[in-house]
């Protein structure tokens, strides 16, 4: 899809695919890292995959101005959209930061923008190990 293409879609179904794209990432990240045990990946994978971790970095990078004026703008979408729901171990604010984060990786995805989409799984996941956020 071109980019116009995508910037119509709605910020929840880029959300639901940037959820999927990242996990499967991370959980990638943690076997090629050496992990083993499933109890112990599942427990890593949510210290990279919860609403307060994408929050935390998706916070950073608006910060530090990491992302362009175009990401920014999928992001304010993705931040205001309304899904009818909160899950009930995070705040609503929590959540639309991570439903934002979620929304820009599902924009590069449909986008066609894979080395972009790369960048920010890998940075984000660079930043949680190191504490950075």
């Amino acid at each position: 899809m071109n980019v116009n293409e995508v910037k119509q879609m709605k910020s929840l179904a880029l959300a639901y695919m940037g959820d999927a794209l990242y996990e499967v990432h991370v959980r990638e990240h943690l076997i090629m890292s050496g992990q083993a045990k499933v109890n112990a990946l599942h427990r890593q994978a949510v210290q990279f995959v919860s609403a307060k971790a994408q929050a935390r970095v998706l916070r950073f990078w608006l910060e530090s101005a990491y992302l362009d004026e175009q990401e920014e703008g999928v992001v304010r979408r993705g931040r205001n959209a309304k899904s009818g729901t909160v899950p009930k171990n995070t705040d609503v604010m929590t959540y639309r930061y991570s439903t934002a984060f979620e929304a820009l990786l599902g924009f590069h995805y449909f986008s066609d923008q894979q080395a972009r989409l790369y960048e920010l799984m890998n940075t984000a996941i660079d930043l949680i190990e190191k504490g950075e956020v």
